[in-house]
This record gives structure tokens, sequence and C-alpha cells, in this order.
């Protein structure tokens, strides 16, 4: 079967028609210029309706829970979606260029962080406080006070 592409304008009551006339459940998505911008998925329309669907396939949720510490920050693993972070605790951080909080770390740094390295960025400190690899595993996430 070919990749099957779409607009990045392409509505979700459009994208979701052409899902079910396709007859199939995921499609790249390309800007004015054909360029590769990401993958939609059938799940993803559904989740932006009704709202987060788990599976037997998503990891456990025990894993994306927000701890906030004595000191006002909070830990988070690392493969939370900065959806779930903008949901859980009403933070508007980007989700553009990274879907998980371990990748925006890592597009913003522009490189895998070791433990103990601290990013400044988006209104937000961010402290690498576990890595697997080249995972960025936990991360210490505090919003800096304007002064």
């Amino acid at each position: 079967m070919a990749p099957y592409f779409i607009p990045d304008t392409t509505s979700l009551d459009e994208q979701m028609r052409q899902f079910l006339h396709m007859r199939t459940h995921f499609a790249l998505v390309v800007d004015e210029y054909g360029a590769l911008q990401g993958l939609i998925t059938l799940e993803d329309i559904l989740e932006e309706i009704v709202g987060e669907i788990t599976d037997e396939f998503d990891p456990a949720t025990a894993e994306h829970t927000v701890r906030r510490t004595e000191d006002g920050a909070f830990v988070i693993d690392g493969a939370m979606t900065i959806r779930d972070l903008n949901r859980a605790l009403d933070w508007s951080l980007p989700d553009l260029e990274a879907n998980t909080i371990a990748g925006l770390v890592i597009h913003e740094a522009q490189m895998i962080p070791t433990v103990g390295q601290v990013f400044s960025f988006h209104g937000f400190r961010f402290e690498v406080t576990a890595r697997k690899e080249n995972r960025l595993t936990r991360l210490k996430i505090r919003p800096l006070v304007a002064a």
C-alpha cells in the first residue's frame, strides 16, 4: 500500500472522511511545499473529539504522573507528551517540534543532555534528572517567575 499524504490544512472532519474512504488509520502530513510535517492517526482525531483514549498499547499511566516537589518544581517522566503535561498543569508549552517533554528539551538544547544539565526556555527551567542511553527518562521542571 502506497503512503497516503494529506495537506496540513485539512480539517479533522475532512480527514476523518478520508480515513473512512481510504480504509486506513494513518496518513503523512505535508505542508504547502510538500515537506513532511508528521503523522496523523485515526486515534489522534478521535482523541481531539472525545479526549484521551488509553488501550493495551499505551504505556502505563503511572509512568506519566506529575509529582510536585517541595521547592515548587514538577518531576515528570521524559516520555510524557507535551499535550498531556499542558493539560495536567494548564501550561502552554509548544508541541510543534516535539511530541514528548524529553523531545522538546533535546530539540531546544540541540543535543542529548546529560544528567544534571539545566536549560531555560519557554518560561520554564528544565533539569535532566535521569537518562537511560540516549533517552531522557526524568526531568524536573519549574516555571520561571518574572522578576
